[in-house]
């Protein structure tokens, strides 16, 4: 019976919790005994913290016999990329920079969820400062595509999403600055939220772009993305019940998101349209120049803060960094600050110009992802194709960083492929209910009929 939690949902492991079938102590050994035997746990996990998880479990479980759990998933175990501090725990961000870090206290997002009951299996690895889409890291460690080893796993939360596609946590925990959640749930068959600027703290978050930065879950299932989200936050779950599609109004958005993508996504997501028109959603085509006019923006507004809060570490010790990342950071110098801040000026106007644009509609429908996961042994033996790569895995994604959005990848079955609905800003409950509703009709777990 144990081996089967490994499979879980979040949300299914909290009720068995809940009905004294699942025993938070005998379950986090569950999982330490997988992650201690499985072949990839090394390239998945930096490190796990035993002593803390267990003694969180033991404290879920007296909470469970005594009827006194905090909340729906108390006593889940997750993991939680390797920028989250913790105390006393090495947070190094994947990057050789900061080595032997040991922060004093946990992250503000990492208290919450143990106030609620969360469990911290461990740090998972990523890419070096979170600054790629593809998941590669020769400085620490790249974990392995869930489908195929040789395949990338998807950045910056690569250890995140494995960890979960793997069965070595029940949901981890990444971040999203222009598509880290997103990728690699995408590239590994999960449920990826990317929450709004601003919703979650950024405090004990080791940074990249403060002002893109964002906290997201990588997991198994919509009701377990609204169920961390909330934990997270420190507020009850959004009712995701009764969610349905007939009368929603989407948009497909064409400019841009269109442009280049691969056969295999495209055609992946037009049968998923196809699926939501069934099942009564209207579908309408648009297009919005203010992405295309914002686009190229991103590489002014990204760079130049990545540059002014990594700069000097690098200058001080550029051997350390992989080439092609440290060339990423690089980038910024060229920016003056009167770019930069006439560029966050035009971002502001033509976020609100997509906004009006995009008013009448419940979300915004794109692919997740324009690309399938590349080869990672080519990408680290050709640099051009490392950087057209990683552009196009990003360049969808960054559409909800651009516009300032929240935004929901789902699996649909076709390996490396998903849907991904946008939502306006801090409309979280809004998006996982139709998020809840879509995942029934397009989704792996439970699809209806009418679908």
């Amino acid at each position: 019976m144990g081996k089967t939690w490994l499979s879980m949902t979040a949300a299914d492991l909290g009720r068995g919790i809940a009905a004294a079938q699942i025993d938070p102590v005998d379950l986090v050994e569950i999982f330490f005994n997988a992650i201690d035997a499985h072949e990839h746990t090394k390239k998945i996990y930096a490190r796990t913290t035993k002593t803390r998880a267990r003694g969180e479990a033991l404290a879920a479980s007296e909470r469970a016999r005594q009827g006194t759990r905090r909340g729906p998933l108390d006593g889940v175990p997750i993991s939680w990329k390797d920028l989250y501090d913790s105390a006393g725990t090495v947070t190094e961000a994947g990057s050789a920079l900061l080595k032997g870090r040991i922060p004093d206290s946990d992250a503000r997002v990492l208290a919450n969820a143990t106030r609620a009951g969360l469990v911290c299996l461990g740090k998972t690895h990523m890419t070096e400062l979170a600054f790629s889409g593809l998941g590669l890291n020769p400085v620490t460690q790249t974990p392995p595509n869930v489908y195929d080893p040789d395949l990338a796993p998807g950045g910056s939360s690569s250890g995140a999403a494995t960890s979960v596609g793997f069965g070595l946590a029940a949901a981890g925990i990444g971040s999203d600055t222009g598509g880290s959640v997103r990728i690699p749930a995408v590239w590994n068959n999960l449920v990826g939220l990317k929450t709004t600027s601003g919703l979650l703290s950024l405090s004990g978050v080791v940074p990249l772009c403060s002002r893109f930065d964002t906290v997201g879950p990588l997991c198994r299932s919509v009701e377990d993305a609204a169920l961390l989200l909330a934990a997270m936050q420190g507020v009850a779950a959004p009712d995701l019940g009764n969610a349905m599609l007939n009368g929603r109004h989407f948009a497909v958005l064409e400019t841009v998101a269109m442009e280049d993508c691969r056969e295999a996504p495209l055609a992946d997501f037009e049968a998923a349209l196809e699926k939501l028109a069934r099942a009564g959603a209207k579908i309408t085509r648009i297009k919005i120049p203010a992405v295309a006019q914002a686009m190229p923006l991103s590489a002014c507004l990204y760079t130049a803060q990545a540059y002014a809060q990594w700069g000097k570490a690098i200058e001080a010790a550029p051997d350390k960094m992989y080439p092609p990342i440290k060339a990423r950071f690089e980038a910024g110098q060229q920016f003056s600050a009167v770019e930069y801040l006439r560029g966050w000026q035009e971002l502001d106007a033509l976020r609100k110009t997509y906004l009006a644009a995009t008013a009448v509609f419940d979300a915004v429908l794109i692919p997740s992802s324009a690309i399938l996961p590349p080869d990672r042994e080519r990408l680290l033996q050709d640099e051009d194709y490392f950087i057209s790569e990683n552009l196009l895995a990003l360049r969808n994604t960054r559409i909800g960083n651009l516009m300032g959005l929240c935004a929901i990848t789902l699996p649909t079955g076709t390996d490396g492929c998903g849907i991904m609905a946008m939502g306006n800003p801090f409309e979280e409950a809004k998006l996982l209910r139709m998020a809840a509703a879509m995942e029934r009709c397009v989704g792996t777990r439970h699809p209806t009929s009418d679908c």
